[in-house]
């Protein structure tokens, strides 16, 4: 209880979030989860806790102040993998800031006595094929064997050293490593020798995708674990704890090779093969789209799990878009998937947002800090516009044309904007909070209005009925299974992907 005392007081000290003792708790459970406090204290004295907030915040390259300020909670917030900062050797319990790292590996001695592993892929996440995912793990199991003695084989059935498996949950791996929906704790993995990697189910997995978490990353960052090494402080580190976006460098750290190194010793003729970023992204970008070659889902691929944007042109078409590729569906038919820039030529090669606004017939593409206007397939002169010069957020979740105000409204995480076609211009007074939209989650990656008046909103295979007569939500569901308009006619099959 003196703990929990504590960090509320450290709370309300260092920022003004409304709910002190509520976000106390939750910062109390992420310091024991992550082994910065022990469990198994009744109590911590005000010196114990205050060194657990700056061990943390010096890791994680926060200024060290030893309180619950603003940047300290929204770091502990972010998506990362499950495994303890469990620091052990490498930084004393007694931190002073100060010290460096001894050791890469949680204990001496705790690596594969081998330097060939085979590992199996279990079962494999709803919006991606097996194809895809083999490929993705292979890549990651590669990015290791180029710079360092091991050598990886994947086996289809029987035993391996190292099993790759999707769980939503808890799944047997204690209540501490229960997985906790999309956003927090990605994925887990266990030191060598149990050679486990367990990855959250109801996370959006994508290989090239700009919503979501970048699989073949986290298995990389996973993967290390299971061949012994814990967390890197340092920054830019494939094993720092916390999710990064792929860059176009390298993605191996210096840390990461020389970790790597130390445990499994040089690749053959010491010839280490570094992998960048900026050269997969384009192979990533074909797996992500590319066709099942088993034969696949007899539904549109964005049916197995999630798309990128919603929306409907003029014509009444629902305009699915995914990657750099649409669906266009009319009455329930589906056509064949086709590149953007077939229709739209010079927008880009992926979308966060799009909208169409029948003030003026024209459609909306947002992504990152610049929005796209075009008339049919016609960019109109002066596009792409940058968001900032509009008034308007960078990367909004989803945008769509509200009747009842004749405006354009984007979603931002906690807020909304509404935009006047005509003037390009916010509103005044907007942006608001997202709660004046009661019962909508933040994170909504679509959204549209049909024509009988009904908007309906999308996050991941959930969608909400909005009913704007009566100012609030009508009808939930899975949209795959509920909507018939969407083009999903049949569920895909789920028979390959069970646990073996």
């Amino acid at each position: 209880m003196e703990v929990f005392v504590l960090l509320s007081a450290l709370l309300c000290v260092q920022t003004s979030v409304s709910s002190p003792v509520s976000t106390a708790a939750q910062a109390q459970g992420f310091l024991e989860r992550y082994g910065y406090l022990h469990k198994e204290n009744e109590s911590h004295s005000t010196a114990e806790v205050k060194s657990a907030i700056r061990e943390f915040q010096w890791l994680s390259q926060l200024p060290v102040t030893g309180g619950l300020d603003r940047v300290t909670l929204e770091k502990m917030s972010s998506p990362r993998c499950g495994v303890q900062d469990a620091w052990g050797q490498r930084v004393s319990r007694d931190f002073t800031g100060r010290q460096l790292r001894k050791k890469r590996s949680p204990q001496t001695g705790e690596k594969w006595h081998k330097r060939h592993l085979t590992y199996r892929i279990m079962n494999w996440p709803r919006n991606l094929s097996p194809s895809q995912v083999h490929m993705a793990v292979k890549m990651a199991f590669q990015l290791w064997s180029n710079v360092s003695g091991l050598i990886f084989q994947e086996l289809q059935q029987g035993p391996a050293d190292i099993r790759l498996a999707f769980f939503e949950g808890e799944h047997n791996d204690g209540t501490g490593n229960a997985f906790d929906g999309p956003g927090g704790a990605l994925a887990h993995a266990f030191f060598p020798f149990r050679g486990e990697a367990h990855f959250d189910l109801s996370e959006r997995w994508t290989l090239n995708g700009l919503k979501g978490h970048n699989l073949f990353l986290v298995t990389a960052h996973e993967i290390g674990h299971t061949l012994g090494l814990v967390h890197s402080p340092v920054r830019h580190a494939l094993m720092s704890p916390y999710y990064k976006k792929m860059g176009s460098n390298a993605l191996l750290s210096w840390d990461d090779i020389t970790a790597i190194q130390q445990l499994y010793g040089k690749p053959a003729g010491d010839s280490v093969q570094q992998l960048a970023g900026g050269a997969l992204r384009w192979a990533m970008r074909d797996w992500q789209t590319s066709p099942d070659p088993k034969g696949g889902s007899r539904t549109p691929q964005y049916c197995q799990g999630f798309f990128d944007a919603v929306t409907m042109d003029e014509d009444g078409t629902v305009l699915v878009f995914q990657g750099h590729r649409f669906w266009a569906v009319f009455n329930g038919s589906v056509s064949a998937p086709l590149p953007l820039h077939t229709r739209w030529p010079k927008l880009s090669l992926a979308i966060e947002a799009a909208a169409f606004s029948p003030l003026d017939s024209k459609l909306y593409f947002f992504k990152g800090r610049q929005i796209w206007r075009y008339s049919g397939s016609d960019l109109d002169p002066g596009f792409p516009m940058k968001s900032s010069d509009l008034g308007l957020p960078n990367h909004p979740d989803c945008a769509f044309f509200y009747q009842p105000l004749g405006r354009m409204v984007l979603f931002r995480g906690s807020r909304y904007y509404v935009l006047n076609p005509e003037s390009l211009s916010v509103e005044p007074y907007y942006p608001r909070a997202l709660r004046d939209w009661k019962g909508l989650p933040r994170g909504l990656n679509g959204a549209l209005t049909r024509p009988d008046g009904k908007l309906y909103f999308f996050k991941e295979q959930q969608h909400w009925r909005f009913d704007p007569g009566k100012v609030r939500i009508t009808a939930t569901g899975q949209w795959a299974e509920k909507l018939p308009w969407i083009g999903c006619h049949t569920n895909p099959s789920l028979r390959d992907n069970e646990l073996l």
